[in-house]
């Protein structure tokens, strides 16, 4: 590798506790359950349920609407298969769409034993469970006191650890027993999302000591704006192309391989983002 030797400017952004992304918090927000609402099945509109709000006794009845994808958790050709007109059920707040207009999901309440087991979660909550089985995307899991033959608890690839993984199979196996921390409870896919990762250290902190200083690691991943390289257990810091050698190169792979030994120096670890930017040495 070829780069000419420079000093660059370190920065460390400290913060233990990195403050929520206020995105993910808007999404998390609007997954939380809403109130639970009696309705009477008034027509069909496509694919969606009409409804009429049940009325309290001096209140004016609102109508509402059913999506036809939040109309049930099994898969059915059209919502007349599962109501009739005139039928009264009950189904969750989820917002007000078109002017105004209510819209409601009944699969939220479909199965009250799942939306009992489900409420009984909390944020940051502790559970215990079984992997059952192990996927590119993530990994199911059976939650202790979920309703019998369901499997609610689900952990996204990115909840599975800090560490650098190609696989979830290179985190956790089907059959092995688990503790993760609960990240949301949603009522409306009647899932459980968990995270494994929370419960672990988050090994920047740690590393963040090593700002300016010049380590040597294995290249991980060369993607065509630079390369993410391996600088300790769990840590993994990205190297821009500019920052690998002249302008005459367009690609990192024109350089180096995955696997190759480089010396990089740690210019800046940020915590809220969870990234480590690096320099030439």
């Amino acid at each position: 590798m070829a780069c000419e030797a420079r000093e660059m400017p370190t920065r460390l952004t400290p913060m233990p506790e990195p403050a929520p992304d206020p995105r993910l918090q808007s999404l998390t927000n609007q997954l939380q359950p809403g109130a639970v609402r009696t309705v009477k099945v008034t027509g069909f509109d496509g694919a969606d349920v009409l409804v009429q709000l049940v009325a309290v006794v001096g209140e004016e009845a609102e109508v509402g609407r059913i999506p036809g994808h939040e109309a049930s958790m099994r898969r059915v050709g059209h919502p007349s298969e599962l109501f009739e007109v005139g039928e009264e059920i009950e189904a969750e707040e989820i917002g007000r769409w078109r002017e105004g207009e209510l819209h409601l999901s009944a699969r939220a309440c479909e199965m009250p034993a799942l939306r009992s087991f489900l409420l009984s979660l909390e944020r940051g909550q502790l559970v215990t469970g079984t992997v059952a089985a192990v996927h590119n995307f993530g990994v199911f899991v059976h939650v202790d006191g979920e309703p019998n033959g369901l499997c609610t608890g689900l952990i996204r690839l990115p909840n599975l650890t800090w560490g650098w993984i190609n696989h979830p199979s290179e985190a956790v196996e089907a059959d092995q027993r688990i503790t993760a921390e609960v990240v949301i409870a949603e009522t409306r896919s009647g899932q459980v999302t968990l995270s494994l990762k929370a419960l672990q250290e988050d090994p920047l902190i740690r590393f963040a000591e090593q700002v300016g200083h010049v380590v040597t690691g294995p290249i991980v991943k060369v993607v065509p704006s630079g390369v993410f390289v391996q600088l300790a257990r769990d840590v993994v810091g990205f190297l821009h192309l500019s920052e690998l050698t002249d302008e005459s190169v367009e690609t990192p792979e024109q350089l180096v391989d995955e696997g190759k030994l480089i010396m990089v120096k740690v210019t800046e670890v940020d915590l809220q983002r969870h990234r480590v930017r690096l320099g030439a040495a």
